[in-house]
């Protein structure tokens, strides 16, 4: 019996014991199946878990870091089945393989089944089912059969441009083990910066992690620029670095490394000038954009680069090193006669060819060594060997001309899940961002598969990632701004099926309670827009607005003549009728104040 017609079994046999209310199971991401029962589990400090195989004890210390973390307190752990336990059961079975998983809460315990990744995706399931009321903890009756849609599903940290801590990096990763992400993708050097102790070449962290200033503002605020004058950098040691992968592994999330190459090296170069292509002297630059200076093509540079990646794979034991491969100007190539003499010799046709010839020959040392090759959808340019994996970025089209081809592909499209972009319309209201506008409701609509391939061309999309640049967000408080909610939105795209979201029942339902949680916890996010509807009375020419707003337990505070809405405002307690205009405009402003007394921008809707 196949994975999905167990699951379909599974769901017959429950119909008698429980009524199908999916929309009640308030869990991100969306369960492939939930139905709750009625009555509830209460768990307190003499509930314990039941855990005897070795990966079951493992996912049992993790539950209780989150129990720990989130309420408190931790519970026994024993090996030995006992009544009104949570029994973590990760004995092998074909029919749960991967991250799928079987939760099921009675009155009498909860019981969750899977290999060691569905358990631990179980028990954070369980984590977000629980309610605390009169400081008594509970779980509804619920029965869940569960599995992701995509088997990668991931978020990009470029601390390249930015460094951020081991302790800001570990925050995220419990925040993506909560929402099933399994893929850390760590941007770890760039032009304006090199972040990873490599110990036979220690100028790169001696020279190539630091940069002397930074400009101020925006890429086009000011012509020339105007640089702060601090020196800004650092770097993870080696030491730091596996302690990330070993507290990623814990948490069912893979750390893969990104080590740019041919271009974004002007830092590397800083250090090791003779890596380049004779261009004037190097300095790690505190500037943004696409700069012309990339590596040789020579000899020594594919000893660096095998040493520095000999070195990598030391440290992460994921599958996939990423080389990024994406804007290479080749303006120093066409110039550089050692270039042209390896075009010419291995009958190369262009520039394009010479960085494909690049990547496969780094590719080739990568499979030497056990490890797989993703890089940005430039590395299509100039063809691309069979075992590459294509990370679309410039929209969807790399990543449909690599399906098509036959390559393993992962959906990153600016156009949906790029999180440095701005999150309203207007500017004015939003921090300094990079540009462009990514709303929440555009992450989540994404559908990873595009229509314009067919059944089994689609087969090849592996999954897909949202990325978070940092050239213009260096604190810790910006990052968690820029990603949250919208990561959010992304764990749902990723692990349930296309025809199961629902953006209403996402934002309304759903996402209120996980806000309410991550600021509970102390991760900054930024309070998204209510859901503001406007229905009109034609006998009475008056409208009647409502406002819910998208943190559980938030209020709202708003005027309706335009003016600026702060807490001094109208507070908001029901429906809004508003007066009669003749037919004159009128402007709702508003503010959401969460539970914990963070304010939200001001919102601003046209009454029509």
């Amino acid at each position: 019996m196949n994975k999905t017609l167990f699951l379909f079994f599974l769901v017959l046999c429950g119909q008698t014991a429980f009524s199908q209310q999916s929309n009640e199971v308030s869990i991100i991401p969306k369960p492939a199946f939930a139905e709750k029962g009625v009555g509830q589990f209460v768990i307190n400090q003499r509930t314990s878990i039941v855990a005897k195989e070795a990966d079951a004890q493992k996912v049992a210390g993790m539950f209780n870091y989150f129990l720990k973390k989130k309420y408190g307190f931790a519970l026994k752990i024993n090996g030995v089945a006992s009544a009104g336990a949570i029994v973590l059961n990760t004995t092998p079975t074909a029919k749960l393989s991967g991250e799928t998983y079987q939760l099921k809460v009675t009155g009498k315990g909860v019981s969750i089944s899977g290999n060691r990744a569905g358990v631990f995706y179980g028990a954070q399931s369980l984590l977000q089912l629980m309610q605390q009321k009169d400081k008594q903890l509970s779980v509804p009756v619920v029965n869940i059969n569960d599995e992701p849609d995509f088997t990668y599903r991931g978020l990009m940290l470029d601390v390249g441009r930015h460094f951020f801590d081991t302790a800001e990096i570990k925050k995220i990763l419990d925040v993506m083990a909560s929402l099933k992400l399994n893929t850390l993708h760590w941007h770890l050097t760039d032009d304006q910066g090199w972040r990873l102790e490599i110990k036979k070449y220690p100028k790169l962290t001696a020279i190539s992690a630091w940069r002397d200033s930074t400009i101020i503002g925006g890429y086009g605020d000011f012509k020339p620029f105007i640089y702060d004058g601090k020196k800004s950098g650092g770097f993870y040691t080696q030491q730091q670095a596996r302690e990330i992968v070993k507290y990623a592994a814990e948490r069912n999330i893979e750390v893969i490394p990104e080590i740019e190459m041919p271009g974004h090296c002007t830092a590397v170069l800083a250090a090791y000038p003779e890596l380049g292509n004779g261009s004037a002297a190097y300095k790690v630059p505190g500037y943004w954009g696409v700069h012309n200076t990339i590596y040789n093509p020579g000899e020594p540079t594919f000893k660096f680069l095998q040493d520095v990646l000999t070195e990598v794979m030391a440290i992460f034991p994921s599958k996939y090193i990423h080389i990024g491969g994406d804007e290479v100007p080749k303006d120093e190539w066409k110039s550089s006669a050692p270039a042209q003499k390896i075009i010419h010799e291995n009958n190369l046709k262009d520039e394009h060819e010479l960085q494909s010839w690049f990547v496969n020959r780094i590719e080739k040392f990568l499979n030497k060594n056990g490890k797989s090759l993703i890089g940005w959808d430039e590395i299509l340019e100039g063809g691309l060997t069979a075992n590459a994996t294509v990370m679309s970025w410039r929209g969807e089209a790399g990543g449909i001309q690599a399906a098509k081809e036959g390559h393993n592909v992962i959906m990153s499209p600016n156009s949906n899940m790029y999180v440095d972009h701005g999150q309203a319309k207007d500017g004015k209201t939003e921090p300094l961002v990079i540009g462009g506008f990514l709303p929440l409701d555009v992450v989540y609509n994404y559908n990873p598969r595009p229509s314009a391939l067919n059944a089994d061309q689609q087969k090849y999309i592996l999954g897909v990632q949202a990325n978070m640049w940092t050239e213009y967000v260096a604190t810790n408080n910006k990052l968690e701004y820029m990603l949250f909610p919208r990561a959010i939105a992304l764990a749902e795209v990723g692990w349930t099926k296309n025809e199961n979201k629902n953006y209403q029942d996402f934002t309304e339902q759903r996402l209120p309670i996980v806000l309410a949680d991550l600021e509970r916890s102390g991760i900054n996010y930024r309070i998204p827009e209510a859901n503001v509807v406007i229905s009109s009375d034609p006998q009475t020419q008056r409208k009647r607005i409502t406002i819910t707003p998208l943190v559980a337990g938030s209020k709202v505070y708003y005027t309706i003549d335009g003016h600026k809405a702060d807490n001094t405002a109208n507070l908001y307690s029901a429906s809004i009728i508003t007066p009669v205009t003749n037919g004159r405009p009128l402007t709702l402003k508003y503010i959401v104040v969460t539970p914990e007394n963070r304010t939200s921008n001001e919102f601003s809707v046209d009454i029509k």
